[in-house]
């Protein structure tokens, strides 16, 4: 069986799992937590980075940095993953959701101001696949209506926006290190704090709403509770196996992308005869970190018979987001501005082929070739 996905190691972190014991310190914020945060702010150019023991806390964090109240709204995708939504959900805000473009899966920023009200108070966009969203206009929106821009960039680390990190654009990034993303810590995820005003309170809401952080640096002589918080920072454990990562982070995503030019050259002919549609090629200015090659299917029947073809043969195969929109906790705490007839259309015909940085050119070959044969046999 070849997987959907196979969890990637460099080698060096169980030693530097090892190294971290050995110095006696597994709870937050050691060593190779601070190495991470250093390499971040360094090679993204971010003002903060801070670990999180996901993206979803990390998000979290950031409808707290917006001061979110209860019937606060923040315009998003429905196609997303719930902890975009449910982060501001539990601040008492209201996702409003727009549709997607058909090119690129992401946030059709021309939608964007029609859903602005005198209660919006952010805009999240999701960067599908690592590909950016049309990140120019959506902070030219922002700026004009006082908005907070938060990057979901979960899928995005290492992708750029006219030669800028995804993550670092709008006020606030935040990452995923999930076991399924291009970059791995098992769980795990940062924030990044592109706004100085964000700041030090990001520092006090992941210390548990302390200033702890400013009493290690000696900035006062004892810390106290100053404002909300939770225990957002992850073990010294998950920073030791992500420096690891970090390490050979360039290798890692060119791998990816490697990959992903190997699936396109290989299907590309079912594209020109008709049977599906490949991911978009990335546009000017754009350049994506290979965290998905996706295949969109003529229908949802289509979808699930070619999932099954290939699971039959050896090779498992997925569909992704069912839209929030429809979902009975999207019906209660979120609302939807026009029509999302993309939305519903294109998460019923997404299906996503296997990439990991171990799968073999051989593995890739063999994929492609069996997609290709379940279009002959249909035909």
């Amino acid at each position: 069986m070849i997987p959907f996905n196979k969890p990637h190691m460099t080698g060096r972190e169980l030693h530097y799992i090892a190294a971290s014991h050995a110095k006696g310190h597994l709870a937050g914020d050691g060593e190779f937590t601070r190495k991470c945060h250093a390499w971040f702010e360094a090679k993204l150019g971010t003002k903060k980075a801070l670990l999180t023991h996901s993206c979803t806390a990390a998000l979290e964090m950031a409808a707290i940095l917006c001061d979110f109240s209860p019937g606060d709204e923040v315009i998003m995708p429905s196609y997303t993953f719930v902890s975009t939504a449910n982060a501001f959900v539990l601040r008492g805000g209201v996702p409003v959701f727009v549709d997607i473009r058909e090119d690129t899966l992401n946030i059709d920023e021309n939608l964007i101001e029609g859903a602005i009200t005198d209660k919006t108070r952010a805009i999240v966009a999701v960067h599908y696949a690592g590909i950016a969203c049309e990140m120019d206009k959506i902070m030219e929106i922002a700026q004009r209506h006082g908005l907070v821009v938060i990057e979901d960039a979960a899928q995005a680390l290492f992708s750029t926006y006219r030669e800028k990190y995804l993550g670092t654009i709008g006020h606030i990034g935040c990452l995923s290190f999930h076991e399924t993303k291009n970059i791995i810590s098992g769980e795990g995820g940062a924030l990044l704090v592109n706004d100085e005003r964000f700041v030090e309170r990001a520092e006090i809401i992941r210390e548990k709403g302390t200033n702890r952080s400013q009493f290690f640096r000696g900035q006062v002589d004892k810390y106290t509770w100053v404002d909300i918080g939770s225990s957002y920072l992850p073990s010294e454990l998950i920073g030791a196996f992500l420096y690891a990562q970090l390490e050979e982070g360039e290798e890692i995503i060119e791998r990816r992308r490697q990959i992903c030019s190997s699936y396109r050259k290989q299907l590309s002919i079912l594209e020109e005869e008709g049977c599906c549609n490949l991911p978009k090629k990335e546009g000017e200015g754009i350049k994506g970190n290979g965290h998905m090659f996706y295949l969109i299917l003529p229908d949802l029947d289509s979808r699930s018979r070619l999932i099954a073809y290939l699971k039959e043969r050896g090779i498992l195969s997925v569909f992704h987001y069912v839209p929030l929109h429809n979902s009975p906790a999207g019906k209660k705490y979120a609302r939807i501005c026009g029509k999302m007839d993309f939305t519903v259309n294109l998460s019923e015909r997404l299906l996503r082929l296997p990439l990991y940085h171990d799968l073999k050119d051989e593995e890739v070959l063999m994929i492609a070739e069996t997609v290709r044969e379940f279009f002959r046999k249909k035909a």
